[in-house]
């Protein structure tokens, strides 16, 4: 499979749900109360309960794995920034684009912009990937 510049990656919208989030935490280990407790939560700046930031990543992560299924596990790398915490009940979706195809010694290498925004626009998670290609 051969990719270029500009060539957008396939991404995807995602509902976060409450039940996703407790299902991550248990997975994770990560049971921190502003993922779980209402009640704590509401007593946080952002006043109610927040999805784990790598449960947002996770979300990237399993876009470039279906982008780039030979390399992504073998090869791929990752940079980002949490911008902003995603709430359970909003849709958020997985993007990203090649900006760049560099020559190594290890073959070619594609660099992409990342992300996941929320239904307003804001970025969650924004970044940048390097996947070795075919």
């Amino acid at each position: 499979m051969i990719h270029s510049v500009g060539d957008k990656l396939s991404g995807f919208t995602r509902k976060i749900t409450q039940e996703r989030v407790n299902s991550y935490a248990e997975a994770s280990g990560d049971h921190n109360p502003i993922h779980l407790n209402a009640a704590y939560a509401a007593s946080t700046k952002f006043g109610t309960r927040i999805a784990h930031g790598m449960l947002s990543l996770a979300l990237v992560t399993e876009m470039l794995a279906i982008d780039f299924p030979k390399t992504w596990h073998s090869g791929g790398n990752i940079k980002v920034r949490f911008s902003a915490p995603v709430i359970p009940g909003e849709t958020v979706k997985i993007h990203g684009e090649i900006t760049d195809i560099t020559e190594t010694d290890l073959g070619l290498i594609a660099i992409c912009s990342i992300g996941c925004k929320k239904p307003d626009g804001t970025n969650a998670v924004v970044g940048q990937a390097t996947v070795p290609l075919e």
